[in-house]
């Protein structure tokens, strides 16, 4: 399996993160960025390990943070071969929407350092969700992974039919999380990849507990069992989709 969206530094223990998420059949790890200042120790934890990836970038709710000297840091360490995509970065209008035109600017200033660096993105979208189909559109984005993903089947057709990516994660477990069930029974699996976005939305029946990438096969038994499909054909699928997309090498 490959997580494709895991916060290992924000782990209580990040490196027995990893090690358990290893004995759990969890092959690749990608770490994404949130704030500028968790840069530097991502790579390092990306470094100490095989198979451990990252996207840098300045999340939403971060915006305000976001300046040239930022940009220029993205830009510099991004020459670094453990850096796979540009993210998360996007729009998130749950907390507040009084700074919309901050975000949408951080967001495409992010955008085009990727397209320049010829790298994916990772996109964060909350309760936003035309704003970052119109966004992504209006700036011809064509590798995109929408994580997380949280809206209905009927716009995960729309994103699909762009060539954007759905990575789904634990909230798929959830007993009354109907949407996101439609999403899976509905979405092609060449358009799928998996994710926990630990330390959060940790699956049923480990709720309430820290999230981590050990977990990542909770989801997947999930997904398998709407989809009447076998296990084993998802974790292979799904692990060609990141591969591919991220354009991850063997270590």
């Amino acid at each position: 399996m490959i997580d494709t969206h895991a916060h290992i530094n924000m782990l209580e223990n990040p490196e027995l993160g990893i090690m358990e998420a290893r004995s759990a059949g969890v092959e690749e790890i990608i770490i994404p960025a949130a704030v500028e200042s968790d840069f530097e120790a991502i790579l390092d934890l990306c470094h100490r390990f095989n198979k451990v990836y990252c996207t840098l970038g300045v999340h939403p709710e971060n915006c305000v943070e976001f300046n040239n000297n930022t940009a220029k840091k993205i830009i510099e360490l991004s020459k670094d071969k453990k850096v796979v995509g540009i993210g998360e970065i996007g729009l998130d209008y749950h907390y507040s929407k009084d700074n919309k035109e901050i975000q949408k600017n951080c967001f495409i200033n992010q955008i085009e350092i990727a397209k320049m660096l010829d790298l994916p993105i990772v996109v964060h979208d909350r309760e936003a969700h035309l704003d970052t189909f119109n966004i992504l559109k209006e700036n011809n984005c064509k590798k995109v992974l929408l994580h997380c993903f949280s809206a209905s089947t009927e716009f995960m057709k729309q994103c699909t039919k762009e060539g954007y990516k759905i990575a789904i994660g634990g909230v798929v477990t959830f007993k009354n999380a109907s949407n996101i069930k439609q999403v899976a029974l509905d979405i092609d699996l060449s358009d799928l990849m998996l994710e926990t976005d630990c330390p959060y939305l940790t699956p049923h029946p480990f709720r309430g507990l820290e999230n981590s990438p050990k977990y990542l096969g909770f989801t997947l038994k999930e997904i398998a069992k709407i989809k009447n499909i076998p296990y084993d054909s998802i974790e292979n699928i799904t692990n060609k989709n990141a591969r591919e997309f991220f354009n991850l090498e063997g270590e």
